[in-house]
């Protein structure tokens, strides 16, 4: 709880930092005011009345967070263009006739937050190869994390992502968490889950639980309960999995963890080890798990591949890589190898709260497992 309250504080310092910065920086384009000291406070307040206006314009239209972002992606963007073309001017002795930096601020931020959007709203296949000795011949598994249905896309939109993972033709769909959102509604979920269970696929679709699957707020506010949800998705042949493993067609088994968000809920959750006990090792294991944050211990487990998502892929340049440098995640985004685990993280079909993806971008995922 500590540290989301000093993260709550850094934004709010940095929310406030920002809009006086910005005022200073609009005021550069020769804003009328007058001289003398009354014509430069003057200037500051115009410059911040319109900062002020603009910020609240944003907040109006993507809401408060994300009125923050685009406000934060502006102060770096104009001290970057300051700082570039004040170079520039030493070097060429001369000052500029125009506020050059102020005007490339401004065509940077907008194109930066434009492709951040549109990376966002739009989904992708990315597609990895795992070759593995326990594969005779070729395993295609379709994963996605984070749809968050209700965010960046409805039941309806999703259903489109659902018909282009179908076009792939997978033997089966592991979805790793976060499949609703806190302000998914029930009819929302339901529809989703419906759209799930039309997915044709050889082997079936396989679910393990996120942070948000059980929500944290009062069930009451999106109509429905973390059990109300299992009980849509089995309804629908989706197969949960929490602490669980199923082993499908004598072939492989697919395992589910429930999320690490379950201790802070004041429950529990069994150790990767203790999971995959008495299972067949000969046989591929593939592993669901929300936060990818155990990779050594699941590695000392042997799972074969671990599928995760939660990081969103970073989320905002130049912050992607955060959550590995505090210690929260053992990856941010993509496939690595440690001694004879894969782990793949996925940055997410969807969003949460922020609506922009200047460091990744949105999609889902197509393993191909081959024999080695």
């Amino acid at each position: 709880m500590l540290m989301w309250y000093i993260i709550l504080a850094i934004v709010v310092a940095s929310t406030v930092g920002g809009l006086i910065y910005l005022s200073g920086r609009v005021v550069r384009f020769g804003l009328g005011g007058g001289k003398g000291s009354d014509g430069r406070q003057r200037k500051r307040i115009i410059g911040f009345s319109i900062v002020l206006l603009v910020f609240a314009v944003l907040s109006l239209l993507v809401n408060l967070m994300n009125a923050i972002v685009c406000l934060l992606h502006f102060v770096v963007l104009w001290l970057l263009s300051d700082l570039t073309f004040g170079v520039v001017q030493r070097i060429r002795k001369k000052p500029f006739a125009h506020y050059y930096a102020g005007w490339t601020a401004i065509f940077l931020s907008v194109v930066s937050l434009a492709a951040g959007w549109y990376l966002d709203h739009q989904v992708w296949a990315t597609s990895y190869v795992v070759e593995s000795d326990k594969m005779n011949d070729r395993l295609r598994l379709i994963v996605f994390a984070d749809s968050h249905i209700g965010t960046t896309f409805d039941s309806r939109g999703f259903a489109r992502h659902l018909r282009r993972m179908q076009a792939y033709q997978p033997d089966a769909v592991l979805i790793a968490g976060d499949f609703v959102d806190d302000g998914t509604s029930r009819d929302e979920m339901i529809a989703a889950c419906r759209a799930l269970g039309r997915v044709e696929t050889k082997y079936g679709v396989y679910f393990a639980m996120g942070n948000h699957d059980k929500g944290y707020h009062d069930p009451a506010a999106r109509g429905f309960t973390g059990d109300d949800l299992i009980a849509e998705l089995q309804k629908n042949k989706v197969r949960v999995l929490q602490d669980e493993t199923a082993l499908i067609d004598n072939r492989f088994y697919v395992a589910g963890r429930k999320d690490v968000s379950e201790i802070l809920r004041g429950g529990s959750r069994v150790e990767t080890a203790e999971l995959l006990q008495g299972l067949d090792k000969e046989k591929f294991v593939a592993v669901m798990d929300h936060q990818p944050n155990d990779y050594e211990k699941q590695a000392a487990a042997k799972a074969d591949l671990v599928v995760s998502g939660h990081t969103h892929g970073g989320q905002l340049f130049p912050l992607n890589k955060v959550g590995e440098w505090i210690g929260a995640n053992d990856k941010t985004y993509g496939h690595e190898r440690r001694n004879a685990t894969d782990f793949i993280v996925t940055s997410g079909l969807s969003d949460w709260a922020i609506k922009f993806k200047t460091g990744t971008k949105s999609e889902f995922v197509v393993i191909d497992i081959v024999p080695r």
